[in-house]
């Protein structure tokens, strides 16, 4: 079921009416680089990932911390790469660089800027989806309204400000961040099967 195209804005209050779901698939935390190379190596095979990154939340006016982990959402497995630990490994950089390898997720700007403070590279094939929702209409841009809207269910946040540099991510933290890339992935395959992508903006 989807409230789209019926409904093109929903409140907070709408939202917290559904229940809640995460992803429920395989979960792969790489922590060394040649782990992270195994899977990115992996990951090249796909044409379509769902992307996130996560940062160690601040709290005091002035601190900063790079990112610490990048979510990559294949069709079958998530993988997590705490990149403090396993760096960008070149299999990585070619994923974030090439245009036939489309990421998809929402407010991908920051996070692509601040990966490439960790590494350089040249982002190709990023999709946002933000943008696309604009463009059909939609009122609430973030992720947790547009999963609302297309599929009746909301996600937790309740994880979004825990500790994302800790050498070892606690099962929740893995399911709260595996679950915003699958969606990525699952609101590109959703516009996709409504029509609401250009083809010509892709190229």
């Amino acid at each position: 079921m989807s409230l789209f195209p019926e409904k093109k804005s929903i409140s907070k209050a709408e939202i917290n009416q559904f229940t809640i779901q995460a992803f429920e698939g395989d979960i792969l935390c790489c922590s060394t680089p040649d782990a992270a190379e195994e899977a990115a190596q992996e990951l090249l095979k796909e044409n379509l990932l769902g992307f996130d990154t996560e940062t160690r939340p601040t709290f005091r006016k002035g601190e900063h911390y790079p990112p610490a982990l990048l979510q990559l959402a294949g069709e079958s497995c998530v993988v997590l790469f705490q990149i403090q630990q396993c760096t960008l490994t070149p299999s990585l950089i070619e994923i974030l660089s090439r245009a036939d390898i489309l990421k998809t997720g929402v407010a991908l700007g920051r996070d692509i800027d601040e990966l490439k403070q960790v590494t350089p590279f040249q982002a190709a094939g990023f999709i946002e989806l933000a943008d696309l929702a604009k463009e059909a209409g939609i009122k609430n841009l973030g992720l947790r309204a547009l999963a609302a809207l297309f599929f009746e269910f909301r996600i937790s946040k309740k994880e979004q400000v825990s500790n994302w540099a800790k050498l070892e991510l606690s099962d929740s933290q893995k399911q709260y961040a595996a679950t915003d890339a699958w969606l990525g992935r699952k609101l590109y395959k959703a516009f996709k099967e409504k029509g609401l992508i250009d083809p010509s903006a892709l190229s």
